[in-house]
Parts: C-alpha cells; structure tokens; sequence
C-alpha cells in the first residue's frame, strides 16, 4: 500500500520540482508531500550496535535496501552514495547511508561489514530476522523476491534511496540511476533545510 501511496504521488503534478521561488531548496529526487516520520526501526547493524534509524537524527540519512551478493544494481548504488559522500567534503559528516539487508539467510552483521567497508566504512548496514526485515520493507514499501539461479539464488528487489531529513522527516525518494552529483545536491539542500 506504501509503494502504490509512493508511486501516486510521485506523478502528481508539480510533485517533484518545488516552486520557482525556492529552486535553492529544490530536491532532484521526488518529494514526498506532505512529509511524514520515517518509519523508525531496531534491527542488528554492522558496527556491532542495536541500528535505529532515530539513533541517526541530526544528519541526513540514505536509506538503501540489498544484499551483499547482488552484482548489478547494489554495488553501482553504493558507489555512487559513496562517491557523493566524498564529494560532499565537510558536508558528509552530517549524512549517514543505512543499508538494510533483504536477504538476512547470508547476510550476517560481519559480511555486510566487510561488504560496506570496500565503499565507505561510514556506512552502517542492517540485518536481522527474516521477520523482522519484512516488517522494516513494508514499512517501506520495499519488495523482494527470491528467484532460483542455478547455483543457488538471487534477490529481486526495490532500488530507491530514501532520504530523510535531519528531523527523522521522509523527505524524498531517489531512484536507481542517478548521479553522486544528484545526491550531492539533494543532500546540501536538506542540510540548509
């Protein structure tokens, strides 16, 4: 129901952009109105820790959802959200990427760790029970599907980044494809919200 909400309002007319008068404060990615709490969540993380969202109020969170054995779309995103952080200078000490597991059958709390760590060893990753992650994923809107390979099995899932404000506020949703310039800009302009 969230990813049909989420998809409905990204269509609506002079959804994504803002007004001329404040192109400053213009996101790139689509925006949600009105902005709402993100859905908090308590979960295993990867620096060992109890991971909550709340635990990450005060800087902008990207919020991503894979697995350590995707080798298509979870590795060009993470690149690309560690590009932006270094990109971002100064700036990046006040943006936080979570990275929430959808296949926790491999991904302990130590592989993601190391998995992360090839990006930027400030990323933080999530695991947990499987039912504890469905619930984070519907919260979310978040799908995933397991598809038999021939040597075992890969995870079909939702690609958005999330980008949450200082406030805990679900901001904007940025979908796969798009620059670490993007997100450079998108989180500046959070960060002079």
């Amino acid at each position: 129901m969230l990813l049909l909400t989420l998809l409905l309002l990204l269509t609506r007319p002079g959804y994504a952009a803002g007004s001329a008068a404040d192109r400053s404060q213009a996101l790139i990615a689509g925006v949600f109105t009105p902005q709402r709490l993100a859905p908090d969540f308590s979960i295993r993380g990867s620096d060992g820790g109890e991971l909550q969202l709340s635990r990450y109020r005060g800087k902008v969170v990207l919020l991503s959802f894979g697995y350590t054995s995707c080798t298509a779309v979870c590795p060009v995103t993470l690149a690309v959200l560690a590009q932006a952080h270094k990109k971002l200078g100064a700036l990046g000490g006040h943006m936080q990427v979570l990275y929430v597991t959808v296949d926790p059958e491999r991904d302990d709390a130590a592989r993601m760790r190391k998995f992360l760590g090839a990006f930027d060893p400030s990323f933080i990753g999530g695991t947990g029970t499987a039912e504890q992650l469905a619930a984070v994923r519907q919260n979310y809107g978040i799908s995933a599907t397991r598809i038999p390979t021939p040597d075992g099995y890969m995870m079909s899932h939702t690609s958005y980044v999330y980008l949450i404000d200082r406030d805990g506020y679900l901001c904007a949703l940025m979908p796969f494809g798009h620059t670490a310039d993007d997100y450079v800009h998108d989180v500046s302009a959070l960060l002079q919200k």
